[in-house]
């Protein structure tokens, strides 16, 4: 597995896997069968694993914590905080966010209990905080990296401005956001503030929540419980209109002998050597073709018509719902 650099300490496989639906958003599984595509991961030299409080909320962080514990000194795991979620946890929809420094100790030690470890290799603010300065929130975070409780620190969907402010304060080693071919809100500012300061970049979503894959092609096919049922791009509508637009995906991987996941996937990859997506896998099969994405090549000119081919604007609905859209900081 080839491996690429999130900050100046962390070294990670060149793709992750991000572990969410194995619980939360999109149906969830048995815990058997996460198990086992935690463990083909880690085989086939997966090193970086992406989880957070807020997903079941709280069970995705101890299916993953279970499920490594064999391969502990293998693996980094990512976690996430940042969301206010009830006490009693019995909606998946946090109410708002929340990342007071009393409130990020918190969840740092409420998370290393959930996942079994003596230390969180990388803790992203899941959502900036309007109410709390980045300064005091990265402070916090400093705290605890000195403690040895967490080693690198992130942010999640941060503009490049507040990526600044908190890299001041602290070394930030990541920057978690969506991005793919139909989803490019941090070219420019924020990707262009990561190569400058050396944080690494980390894709999530870089399959379109499934929809690039061309397996995913009506609202029926979700279960009743699936986020993307609340997602404007995946109304049925919508879904119809950019079906063409997949299928120009699915001719160009055609041509290369590859899958239309591989080739999105593919495309992520190329756009920078500190980018390092995270698409998350249910199914052994899947997790494997996510993984052969890495040997892949790609031209120049094959990823400059991609991109032109699939670009955002030909893509019809908004990737979230105003309220949850409302929490990315910009």
């Amino acid at each position: 597995m080839k491996t690429r650099q999130l900050g100046p300490h962390l070294t990670v496989s060149a793709i992750g896997l991000g572990c969410m639906g194995m619980s939360h958003a999109y149906g969830g599984q048995e815990e058997a069968d996460a198990t086992r595509t935690l463990h083909r991961a880690v085989e086939l030299g997966v090193n970086f694993f992406d989880t957070a409080e807020v997903y079941g909320p709280f069970a995705n962080e101890i299916l993953v914590g279970k499920g490594l514990k064999p391969f502990r000194d293998k693996v980094m795991i990512a976690t996430k905080f940042g969301f206010t979620i009830g006490d009693e946890a019995k909606s998946a929809r946090p109410s708002g966010t929340d990342s007071r420094p009393e409130h990020v100790r918190e969840v740092a030690e409420a998370s290393l209990k959930r996942l079994g470890v003596d230390v969180i290799d990388l803790f992203y603010q899941h959502r900036v905080d309007p109410d709390v300065p980045i300064e005091e929130t990265v402070g916090a975070l400093a705290e605890l990296v000195k403690e040895g409780k967490v080693r690198a620190i992130g942010l999640s969907e941060a503009s490049a401005a507040t990526l600044r402010r908190a890299h001041a304060v602290h070394p930030i080693s990541a920057l978690q956001s969506e991005y793919s071919l139909w989803t490019r809100d941090p070219e420019g500012a924020i990707l262009d503030t990561c190569r400058e300061l050396g944080i690494g970049f980390v894709p999530f979503s870089p399959l379109g929540r499934g929809f690039l894959t061309g397996k995913v092609q009506k609202p029926e096919d979700f279960g009743a419980d699936d986020f993307r049922t609340t997602i404007p791009r995946f109304t049925a509508e919508n879904m119809a209109a950019n079906a063409s637009l997949v299928k120009l995906l699915e001719e160009m991987a055609e041509q290369k002998g590859v899958t239309a996941a591989q080739l999105a996937l593919a495309w992520v990859l190329h756009r920078g050597d500190f980018i390092v997506p995270i698409p998350g896998a249910r199914k052994i099969p899947h997790l494997e073709q996510n993984i052969a994405a890495t040997e892949i090549d790609l031209t120049d000119e094959e990823v400059r018509t991609l991109g032109e081919l699939l670009s955002p604007e030909k893509f019809s609905g908004k990737r979230y719902s105003d309220a949850v859209a409302a929490m990315t900081n910009r």
